[in-house]
């Protein structure tokens, strides 16, 4: 007797191959909608690693290290750093400001990234990387970085924004932390972070040095500063004033040389590593109103903040065990902490002020340079 085998319906395998389509970018968007939020004692905390320049792991020598550090001290140092960072400070959101991986002396850009990120990935905390000016010079394109970053668990990085349909570089995207749950901000984002990709090296000819944040990419940032603003201020619980705004990039603007040892906290070791062009950047974000403090890498031992114009300018601080540094100089990371004010009636309020230090990778850890960023309350605020 012949047995007929009954046929799938069309339909059902149009439906099998659809999901199979759209399979990745639900993940995606899943991974997007990981909501940031301010904790029940009213903090929110991000660590920042600025240039971790990592390359093959324990194969890779330190660079400017004390004599007595150089036996045995290689990436796996940088590693360490990030472990006892995330230990000591257990930080609510990590953000690497570029440079992530050296890519002259990384054989395998994928695996060099992959342990880069391994303890953050580890530690179970969201985290988010933008790109510097060596990141694609081993086995990956620039592109190719960050779409491989974006892959990678707990990450809440993103390639570029989907409503951005022409924007320059690689990493462009912005991050809402909403209020604490169960209190009036709850559905509000009352803090506002934006990431950008500064470019590695000039393109124009006439033009040497390093790259800048372009046109289309300001055009992105006033866009979306103007509508996280407009819902902040608008129904429910319509705010007076903006949310405020951090800003993360690798290459500090030529607005960072403004500064002389009498008006920022911290220290200048080496010049000021901008493009050689002012692209406007500083302008753009002054004219939203909304930013408070931008934050860098690049330039390893310089480790300061200053204001200008109401808006902080902060250097991370070399983190990297393979980056160039100062030997007896530790290397060292960035510590944000936002609070928020207390309220009788509704629990927690809006952000009170906005706080920094950094710690040194040394026995102790050692916090240093402990300051206030941004008050709400300040006259120049």
């Amino acid at each position: 007797m012949m047995v007929h085998r009954k046929k799938k319906p069309a339909l059902v395998i149009v439906a099998v191959l659809t999901l199979l389509c759209i399979a990745p970018t639900l993940a995606v968007n899943a991974k997007q909608e990981r909501k940031l939020r301010f904790r029940q004692n009213g903090e929110f905390k991000i660590l920042q690693v600025a240039d971790m320049h990592f390359a093959n792991g324990k194969t890779t020598p330190c660079l400017d290290v004390l004599p007595s550090q150089v036996a045995g001290c290689s990436d796996l140092n940088t590693t360490a750093f990030i472990n006892r960072m995330i230990s000591a400070e257990k930080p609510d959101l990590i953000v690497f400001t570029g440079d992530n991986i050296f890519g002259f002396d990384a054989t395998d850009a994928a695996k060099s990234l992959n342990a880069a990120f391994a303890p953050a990935i580890a530690s179970n905390i969201p985290w988010v990387a933008v790109l510097g000016n060596h990141d694609q010079e081993s086995t990956l394109s620039r592109e190719g970085v960050m779409k491989h970053i974006v892959t990678l668990k707990n990450t809440l990085s993103q390639v570029n924004p989907s409503d951005a349909h022409i924007i320059d570089g690689f990493g462009n995207y912005n991050l809402e932390i909403g209020g604490v749950k169960g209190s009036g901000f709850e559905n509000k984002s009352v803090l506002n972070l934006y990431f950008l990709d500064s470019g590695d090296y000039s393109t124009v000819p006439s033009v040497p040095g390093y790259g800048w944040i372009k046109p289309s990419q300001q055009f992105w940032f006033e866009q979306t500063s103007a509508r996280l603003q407009r819902a902040y201020m608008s129904k429910p619980a319509a705010q007076k004033a903006p949310a405020p705004g951090l800003v993360y990039f690798h290459i500090p603007l030529p607005e960072f040389a403004y500064f002389d040892q009498s008006n920022f906290t911290g220290v200048r070791q080496e010049g000021i590593s901008s493009a050689s062009v002012n692209s406007g950047f500083f302008t753009t974000m002054v004219a939203a109103g909304d930013v408070k403090a931008v934050f860098t890498g690049h330039d390893h031992v310089n480790d300061f903040c200053g204001r200008l114009t109401g808006i902080q300018l902060c250097y991370g601080g070399g983190f990297g065990y393979h980056a160039y540094g100062k030997a007896g100089w530790e290397r060292r990371a960035r510590v944000v902490v936002a609070s928020l004010e207390k309220t009788e009636k509704r629990g927690w309020g809006d952000v009170k002020s906005i706080k920094t230090w950094k710690r040194l990778d040394d026995e102790h850890l050692t916090g240093v340079d402990g300051h206030v960023l941004w008050s709400k309350t300040s006259s120049d605020s």
